[in-house]
């Protein structure tokens, strides 16, 4: 039997928290509610989550500085909830590694779907990884370990990257020289469970430059197609 996924809900609503903890119950998850971000922290440092749900206008702490510290703390997914629908705030939060971006009010039945996309995204990463035969990939002197999910620079530098940003790399670097539409990208990285935000393909992608590319804003390899999409265009040699 597949065990009961546990779900922290953070938001100082009671009545949001209401409607989260219902929504999630019955669909079969456990579901912790905190009002905080202190609360919330400290149940992170001595309990396992699998996913975490959290609004941005908290009063002791800044939505987004709270996901920084999430992602920091765990390697549980994050769906930030807001009352604001500015773009800029949805671009900052998937930045800092947040996985989906649902406007308030929103319709139970859809957090209920987005929460079952990510964390079925997050199962596909971990079955992949356990399942890998060991295969790496070499470009340039940097390495792209898939079964242990790393990645090393030239000097030997372990890099940290993101769920996203490794997936993203991943398809690049098993699809080189070949344009890949935004669409294609997602469909490869996430096996047609795509995010509901399709931006997040160009935030990851600028993300990922920041971190591999010596002129971000001139790429050596991962170079945008005006009007298809973006090509990798390092020499690959994988590894098994």
């Amino acid at each position: 039997m597949e065990s009961q996924k546990t779900i922290l809900a953070v938001d100082d609503d009671p009545y949001v928290l209401d409607v989260v903890k219902d929504c999630l119950d019955s669909g079969g998850y456990k579901v912790i509610t905190c009002p905080n971000a202190e609360l919330a922290l400290d149940h992170l440092q001595n309990n396992q989550v699998d996913l975490i749900v959290v609004d941005l206008g908290l009063p002791d702490m800044d939505g987004l500085e709270l996901t920084r510290a999430f992602k920091a703390q765990s390697e549980a997914g994050v769906i930030i909830l807001s009352g604001r629908s500015d773009t800029t705030e949805k671009v900052v939060g998937l930045e800092l590694g947040a996985d989906d971006y649902l406007t308030k009010p929103f319709e139970p039945r859809e957090l209920l779907a987005r929460t079952r996309s990510v964390l079925r995204r997050s199962e596909l990463v971990s079955s992949a990884a356990s399942a890998d035969d060991g295969t790496s990939y070499d470009f340039d002197g940097w390495n792209l370990n898939v079964s242990r999910r790393e990645f090393v620079n030239p000097d030997g530098d372990h890099i940290d990257l993101t769920s996203g940003e490794f997936d993203f790399l991943k398809v690049f670097v098993e699809h080189p020289n070949r344009v890949l539409s935004r669409d294609q990208i997602l469909e490869i990285a996430y096996t047609n469970d795509s995010p509901a935000y399709d931006r997040s393909v160009d935030i990851r992608i600028a993300r990922l430059r920041k971190k591999i590319e010596q002129d971000p804003k001139a790429p050596q390899w991962i170079k945008t197609v005006r009007n298809a999409g973006y090509i990798f265009t390092a020499a690959v040699s994988p590894n098994n």
